[in-house]
């Protein structure tokens, strides 16, 4: 039995087009909404926690492209949204759950995603762009965690899946860090994987999202399924790293780190 076709016009903060051979490939571009980068408010920050539910019942898509529009991938969340969630308890409890599907609803989507990344690739869509079945990189783009720059701990994707794609111990030094992490450097140590010239980028992820359509759909759903519970045995420490990092929106160095990011000065903690 067919399911019946998925209506994307709720989703606003997305350009979502289809490509491809039986118009099988899903093209989804996180919006900038500034005109720079795409970013998280309140809205986004759902849609794209939300999204992969509908792509996972959609049976018309075979394959999936997740890029951003403008300057980059991904701006990192709003800080209005950062301050609400610092501010009120109900917000934050929305985000936090918000966050946890984002990571597990990308995990079990079954249809395998293709991430392009340009420029910077910060936040969550950073999330959906390293937890992606195949991510991709442009050499020059800029990978940041900045959790611990903002004052709280390194939760929403980093304890499930940095360890395991790029070992502990380079984990803890982009993450602790806060240091930025190039395409072509996250190619090598295999947070990505692969790393193309710029002007590349979006023809390789479009090739690889057409060969993924193209192949059997069983055989590569279930291989994501079981390789993806990799992922599902770290559910109970990114679990406590999410639960952590929204702690840390509850106490004072996040205003340190709103307030430093908005000066534009270096956090005083």
């Amino acid at each position: 039995m067919t399911a019946p076709a998925v209506d994307y016009s709720r989703y606003q903060t997305f350009n979502i087009t289809r490509r491809g051979a039986n118009n099988a490939v899903l093209d989804l571009q996180m919006k900038a909404k500034n005109g720079k980068l795409p970013t998280a408010a309140h809205d986004g920050h759902w849609e794209l926690s939300e999204i992969w539910r509908d792509i996972d019942r959609d049976d018309t898509v075979r394959a999936v492209v997740l890029r951003g529009e403008g300057m980059g991938f991904s701006g990192g969340g709003d800080l209005a949204l950062v301050q609400d969630m610092a501010a009120d308890f109900e917000v934050r409890t929305r985000v936090w759950k918000e966050a946890r599907d984002l990571v597990y609803n990308v995990i079990n989507c079954d249809k395998p995603i293709v991430s392009a990344m340009h420029g910077p690739a910060v936040g969550a869509g950073l999330v959906a762009g390293l937890l992606a079945d195949i991510s991709i990189a442009a050499k020059s783009a800029k990978i940041v965690d900045g959790h611990t720059r903002l004052g709280v701990a390194a939760g929403d994707h980093a304890a499930i899946v940095w360890p395991l794609l790029c070992g502990m111990a380079k984990a803890k030094y982009y993450l602790m860090l806060c240091e930025t992490v190039t395409g072509e450097e996250a190619e090598r140590i295999g947070l990505v994987s692969l790393a193309v010239e710029d002007d590349q980028l979006l023809d390789k992820a479009y090739e690889v999202a057409d060969k993924l359509a193209a192949g059997s759909t069983t055989a590569i759903r279930w291989t994501k399924y079981s390789l993806n519970n990799w992922y599902r045995q770290a559910g109970p420490s990114f679990d406590t790293s999410l639960a952590l990092e929204f702690m840390g929106f509850a106490g004072p160095d996040v205003q340190e780190g709103v307030a430093s990011l908005r000066e534009r000065r270096a956090p005083k903690y």
